[in-house]
């Protein structure tokens, strides 16, 4: 966990994955990575915010966090608000191409919904390798979700193209 979500590995996370999108895009590099690596490192500030301190500022150790999770009346309707604003967003700035684009956007943003619940209200995980293997299945079908969206949509950036 000291590579994925402590304060050295994220920030050195962040700047490589603004890095690669820059190399594949034209126009503005330097902002392309500043505003990838920004959208990346928030992970880690709202992990701050909603875990309980196990994040690591350095190496494995020094750990903070503020324990949001402990309080599910607070973190549930938060996590909600955030994908709904989100959702919003996005729906604001996509043109789908069919009524299949729209279904498939909308049972993304459900199927986040009920992961999010099932989070909070499920039973816990069996052991920690059932918890592994459940993380990835889903994160491995929104995953498919998300692409299924992006195959119906066209996403305005209120910006010109750069060719």
């Amino acid at each position: 966990m000291p590579y994925t979500h402590g304060l050295l590995g994220s920030l050195v996370l962040s700047i490589f994955l603004g890095a690669i999108v820059a190399l594949f895009i034209s126009g503005n590099r330097a902002t392309t990575l500043v505003l990838v690596a920004g959208a990346s490192f928030s992970h880690w500030l709202l992990d701050l915010i909603v875990h309980v301190p196990d994040l690591p500022l350095y190496g494995n150790s020094a750990k903070v966090g503020f324990g949001l999770w402990r309080h599910v009346g607070l973190s549930f309707p938060l996590e909600l608000m955030l994908l709904a604003a989100g959702a919003w967003l996005y729906a604001r700035t996509a043109t789908f191409s069919s009524v299949k684009g729209r279904y498939a956007f909308w049972g993304f943003v459900v199927s986040m919904v009920i992961v999010q619940a099932l989070a909070n209200f499920g039973p816990p995980p069996a052991s920690p390798e059932a918890m592994s293997v459940t993380a990835l299945v889903a994160y491995a079908v929104l995953a498919l979700l998300a692409a299924s969206v992006e195959r119906f949509a066209s996403v305005s950036t209120g910006t010109k193209p750069a060719y």
